[in-house]
């Protein structure tokens, strides 16, 4: 026990340290080692608190409220597969996270019995089918590639996958038979009561993640929403204390946090060193760190296999917060990026990041990992230049 609160205590430490010392005061001059440290900040800022903190405790009910025969019903190895890949391929459209926050839910459903390919769908659909994100892309960079990138995350989910299914298929037999997933479970909650709980859970999430309106959307709906965003989130998380109050068991809720502990105290140090690393190579829109933006640009004009496969490769390695892919692609087209080029980094880029392979591994395996991120940087590389052949 002294051992785990001495995690936690480091873990609050670093990040208080992240969020609260500027990094600006340290003296530091332009380059790696500033951007790494700014890059962490931006982090902890925007996505820890409102982000990561909600997924892990959905990830933490998940493991511990939903029974394991509902995931077998649908997502386990036995379940209908036009069901399973269709519901997991969509499930980004209700979920505004990036590459990282959907970590923990993929994480959560795995351990709980999903089967690989289906798990695997969701984690590539978790970021990559956020509504918010499609209909930016389609306002900012043009309906062809709003368009585009809506049908490639969805073909991609389903197709990447079912790949890893037959891949991995003799492994995740013998991972069904030895943890004795086929045998279902009754749940404990109504189905109703699960459902307004993640829902509630889910809402959290999502408002208090509610993206900043493009110009010009600042007097639609959406821009109202994003003003009261952070009202919406509190009546949210008002009901969602009334349902633990009246809905739960204590030995439930401190099964439910040592399940959310167990989660961010896997996830969260190798986020954080992802970051950082992220940070050092690549830096922030705008700032320059080890490898210069300006040599991405020069690389992706055109619409060359290289073009292409470069532009899907720097995707995959680099971190994008949720919606900031499209501004950051709107300077890159600019500068002379292909469109072919644009639309790989929209299709892996979201999807992947340092800081996402780190944890996906410690999940997955080195093999499962490094199978995954070629599927994704072959199949972005291929759309790319379908696309540019296409624009």
């Amino acid at each position: 026990m002294k051992k785990q609160i001495g995690i936690l205590i480091l873990m609050i430490a670093i990040f208080a340290a992240a969020y609260l010392v500027p990094v600006s005061g340290l003296g530091l001059p332009d380059g790696p080692f500033h951007e790494s440290l700014a890059l962490l900040q931006d982090y902890a800022h925007h996505h820890v608190l409102t982000c990561l903190v909600p997924a892990f405790f959905i990830a933490g009910g998940i493991a511990i409220f939903v029974s394991k025969a509902s995931v077998m019903k649908y997502f386990g190895p036995a379940a209908n597969k036009v069901l399973a890949y269709g519901v997991a391929s969509v499930s980004g459209s209700v979920l505004a996270v990036c590459s990282c926050t959907v970590l923990p839910l993929f994480s959560g459903i795995h351990k709980r019995g999903a089967g690989l390919g289906p798990a695997v769908a969701f984690l590539y659909s978790g970021p990559a089918i956020n509504v918010l994100a499609i209909i930016l892309t389609a306002r900012v960079l043009g309906w062809e590639f709003g368009l585009a990138r809506a049908v490639g995350a969805v073909v991609f989910s389903v197709v990447i996958g079912f790949l890893m299914h037959l891949i991995f298929l003799k492994e995740e037999r013998e991972r069904a038979a030895g943890a004795g997933f086929a045998v279902p479970q009754d749940d404990d909650k109504p189905l109703w009561k699960q459902v307004l709980f993640f829902g509630a859970m889910i809402a959290i999430l999502v408002f208090a993640n509610w993206g900043r309106p493009a110009d010009g959307m600042e007097n639609t709906l959406y821009g109202f929403v994003y003003t009261v965003r952070y009202v919406i989130a509190a009546a949210f998380l008002t009901v969602l204390l009334l349902m633990l109050a009246f809905w739960f068991k204590r030995n439930e809720l401190k099964e439910w946090t040592a399940s959310t502990w167990g989660f961010a105290k896997q996830i969260m140090p190798l986020l954080f060193v992802g970051v950082v690393v992220a940070g050092f190579l690549l830096g922030r829109p705008g700032h320059a760190a080890l490898i210069p933006s300006k040599w991405v640009a020069t690389l992706v004009g055109g619409n060359s296999l290289w073009a292409n496969f470069f532009a899907s490769i720097s995707g995959a390695f680099m971190y994008f917060a949720t919606l900031t892919e499209v501004p950051i692609l709107q300077g890159l087209l600019g500068a002379g990026m292909g469109k072919g080029p644009a639309l790989a980094l929209l299709l892996a880029g979201p999807a992947l990041s340092l800081p996402n392979m780190l944890v996906i591994r410690s999940v997955l395996g080195t093999k499962k990992t490094l199978t995954y991120i070629s599927l994704v940087v072959i199949m972005a590389t291929i759309s790319g230049m379908i696309f540019g052949l296409l624009s």
